[in-house]
């Protein structure tokens, strides 16, 4: 079909628009010269972003985990509004867990700077501030370099976060949203996220039970906790014991990555994250119907159910539950 000149200057001059929101690269965008024959295979070709070209090595701040870092195109993007959220309340000091992590990582590398947490009256009083002595004992962050910011509302927030971030006095700033507010809409984190971009410092945007509403960040996270392994000892696993903090991290949202699940846990000592392997077994008593056993994750075991008496699926003495025979106290 054929295409008028108007119409082909429209589209590629919308094209080059997109190329500049997107970075798309810009040798896949050229108009043909004038005169040039445009076939349908040029109209319809794929546009081509920047994240999926080869970026500067400084461009992101690495996990140490190979597999996350692979998985993001590098890492986190340094210079721009990256989302962690968490679903529910109760995630509320996971994500700010996962956050201070993050902090540690950047803090060794622009060690001096301060790091400022903005966030409103009501998200302090429901999830609480971070002890002092656990920020130098877990993170290596010392108290004074952890500013906090509190206001009354939401638009007050939004308006020193995003002074803050055009700002190349703090290492990072981070947001505490809770709940999905109407004011944090995609025009507000576009401002953000283009206040990082030109100041070349990271913002993290932490969500509190809320809705996963579009943002202009490139990268969302889903943070949960993860339960925390045995404490490792010379002999082996310690049982009973505590041993360090795990995160649960898929990717929600990324330009460059596909979904993924990583369970993480955070060496308080070097002030490192490693990834964890999980390596559970189920074990599945087998069906007396005949039916298969219930899916489970892991390796399944079978083995065969115990006798039953003869007046059919009745259990025996031994097999009756706890709760018929109440528990002594002393």
């Amino acid at each position: 079909m054929a295409m008028s000149a108007v119409a082909r200057d429209t589209v590629f001059a919308l094209r080059r628009q997109i190329a500049k929101i997107e970075g798309t690269l810009p040798e896949r965008l050229q108009a043909p010269a004038p005169g040039a024959p445009l076939d349908a295979a040029r109209l319809d070709m794929t546009l081509v972003r920047r994240g999926l070209a080869v970026a500067a090595a400084d461009a992101f701040l690495r996990t140490g985990i190979e597999r996350l870092d692979t998985a993001l195109g590098g890492g986190l993007p340094r210079a721009a509004l990256s989302e962690i959220h968490g679903l529910e309340t109760r995630d509320a000091g996971t994500v700010a867990g996962f956050a201070l992590s993050l902090v540690s990582l950047i803090l060794k590398e622009r060690q001096g700077l301060p790091i400022l947490w903005v966030g409103t009256a009501e998200i302090f009083h429901e999830a609480g501030l971070p002890y002092a002595r656990g920020l130098h004992a877990l993170f290596g962050i010392e108290p004074e370099q952890l500013l906090f910011s509190e206001t009354p509302k939401l638009l007050d927030a939004l308006w020193i976060a995003e002074e803050a971030a055009r700002m190349t006095a703090f290492a990072a700033v981070i947001l505490e949203i809770r709940g999905s507010p109407q004011r944090l809409d995609l025009t507000a984190t576009r401002r953000l996220h283009a206040r990082a971009q030109n100041a070349g410092r990271p913002v993290l945007l932490l969500r509190q039970a809320g809705a996963a509403d579009p943002t202009a960040a490139p990268v969302r996270l889903i943070v949960s906790a993860a339960p925390a392994a045995s404490r490792e000892t010379v002999a082996g696993p310690l049982a009973g014991s505590i041993g360090r903090p795990a995160f649960k991290v898929d990717i929600g949202k990324s330009r460059t990555a596909l979904p993924g699940q990583f369970t993480l846990e955070w060496n308080p000592n070097e002030h490192a994250f490693a990834e964890r392997t999980e390596n559970s077994v189920a074990v599945v008593p087998a069906s007396q119907r005949g039916a298969d056993p219930a899916s489970a994750s892991g390796a399944v075991l079978a083995f065969p159910a115990l006798a039953s008496s003869a007046s059919g699926d009745q259990p025996s003495r031994q097999q009756h539950p706890a709760h018929r025979s109440p528990r002594r106290a002393g």
